[in-house]
């Protein structure tokens, strides 16, 4: 690991100093409520629920009060200098953000203090449908290890750090570009990695063209004489380097592509393409063994190994896309394949629960068809790895939770579809979230339509038996989804434990 120098300590501009955040437990306002108290400022906040990342964020000064009530606005002496909030989960109407309108404090949105906070360092953005959080941690473990000792915010916990934001001592800033709001569009980034890009959030878009358009105006806040990073085995980010990459280059904006094979090396329009060559999967706490070849650091081409530690090609791809942002934000290459190879993964990405005897239980954040699909791909990578060890032939068995009765009923075949790539399919009912239930609108609008055996779950308190009594030595098991369903990843480990296959079962630890 290299030295390198620090930045010197940014003070806060005024607005940011007393800051009241409402819905303070959540990913993407916890970190940032880090940020700010690791830069000096003060913070309080509410939430409707106590949690482990409000529990931390009191140990270093947050006050916070828990249900939402306009007496929360009065934590801070002097009261709030600004009151930052995120409509994703916070209704316009909470009455903290009514009050605080009528005291006249102003209201933020998230993306903007973010923004402001990333001012003055040189920013690396993870932006794309899906892969976000894995690259971007990658990144940000692949620049601590050049010694660049990144500010990072991240919509899960590292594993290294059990943090998802860290206010650091170098001049980088490395954060996920949030689409979903299209509020990315605050950002003015020096380099941009964009992983994919295909429709969702159309409950907020109204239309694909629409989401796709966000992407076009983000290269458009692209920092002159900056760097564009996109995937090209992917259509939608491919076709955005397309058209986009000759008003880039006006500003002298660099465009480079990676991607698989042939695909990566027919993209002719974008001048460097790291290619991956190779791809050598590995079961569950080994590690993928990747090889890719361009120019890396704009030189001649390059020909690099890396191990990455996430089962799957789509995390191998995300993996090279990392290195390419890092290289390109300041990272010494070499020093940059270390970090990746180090990686130990994030908080409900292909994260391993548990393993009893033969069987793994995983948790995975994916809820939409694409990341579905990738995860039972990667699933099956490791059992059919294990097999080859001369472990018992397993299954991929599926347990998932739709998420929004908005996206069940978008995205039902395809949901389905992306699930039939497992052996045995559980399907949770649907996660409302900030949507209210829809008439007709269930778990069971996507088991009905499986063609692999499959059955719909409509009460989580049987679940983990249910599954349990399916399971086979050497199956791998997956709670995949983005509501509560990550919590019944250790209730099956139990479940499992409690037939008697392993007394021992082991919390965390990796198959094989």
């Amino acid at each position: 690991m290299t030295a390198h120098g620090t930045a010197p300590q940014r003070p806060l501009p005024e607005l940011l100093r007393r800051v009241h955040m409402v819905g303070i437990g959540g990913a993407g306002m916890s970190g940032l409520a880090r940020i700010l108290l690791a830069r000096g400022g003060q913070v309080s906040g509410s939430d409707a629920k106590n949690s482990r990342a409000i529990l931390g964020l009191r140990t270093r000064g947050a006050r916070v009060q828990i249900g939402h009530d306009p007496s929360a606005l009065d934590q801070l002496p002097g009261g709030p200098t600004a009151v930052v909030t995120t409509y994703a989960a916070i209704p316009k109407t909470n009455p903290e953000l009514v009050a605080a309108r009528s005291r006249g404090v102003p209201v933020l949105l998230r993306p903007v203090v973010l923004a402001e906070l990333m001012a003055g360092f040189r920013t690396l953005l993870i932006a794309g449908t899906h892969g976000k959080t894995s690259t971007t941690s990658m990144s940000v473990v692949a620049l601590q290890h050049c010694g660049l000792d990144p500010s990072f915010a991240v919509g899960g916990e590292l594993n290294e750090s059990g943090t998802n934001a860290n206010h650091g001592t170098g001049e980088v800033f490395v954060a996920e570009a949030d689409e979903s709001d299209g509020s990315l569009l605050e950002y003015r980034p020096d380099v941009v990695v964009v992983t994919n890009i295909e429709a969702d959030h159309l409950d907020h878009f109204g239309t694909r063209e629409a989401y796709v358009e966000v992407f076009d105006r983000f290269t458009e806040c692209i920092a002159d004489n900056g760097t564009l990073v996109v995937c090209l085995d992917d259509p939608g980010s491919a076709a955005l380097a397309g058209r986009c990459h000759e008003a880039l280059a006006l500003r002298g904006v660099d465009v480079v592509g990676y991607g698989e094979g042939v695909h990566a090396a027919l993209a002719t329009d974008v001048p460097n393409v790291a290619v991956l060559q190779l791809y050598t999967p590995r079961i569950a706490g080994g590690a993928a063994q990747v090889r890719f070849a361009g120019q890396i650091t704009g030189g001649e081409p390059e020909t690099m190994p890396v191990s990455v530690t996430l089962p799957g090609k789509h995390m191998a791809l995300n993996g090279i896309g990392a290195v390419l942002g890092c290289v390109r934000a300041g990272g010494e290459l070499a020093e940059v394949l270390e970090g990746i190879a180090a990686f130990g993964g994030v908080h409900r990405r292909f994260e391993v629960r548990g393993v009893v005897g033969d069987v793994a239980v995983v948790d995975d954040y994916a809820h939409h068809p694409t990341e579905v699909r990738a995860v039972l791909t990667a699933a099956r990578d490791v059992v059919t790895a294990a097999a080859r060890e001369g472990k018992p032939a397993g299954r991929v068995i599926a347990v998932f939770q739709p998420h929004l009765y908005s996206r069940t009923v978008e995205f039902a075949h395809e949901f389905a579809a992306a699930l039939d790539l497992a052996d045995v399919v559980f399907v949770a009912d649907v996660y409302g979230a900030r949507e209210a239930p829809q008439p007709g609108v269930s778990g069971a609008t996507i088991s009905e339509l499986l063609t692999v055996p499959g059955q719909f779950v409509a009460d989580l308190s049987v679940l983990p038996s249910v599954v349990a009594g399916e399971v086979r030595p050497g199956d791998i098991v997956l709670t995949i989804g983005a509501g509560d369903i990550t919590m019944q990843g250790p209730e099956i480990v139990t479940a499992l434990a409690g037939r008697g296959d392993d007394p021992d079962a082991r919390a965390g630890e990796p198959a094989g």
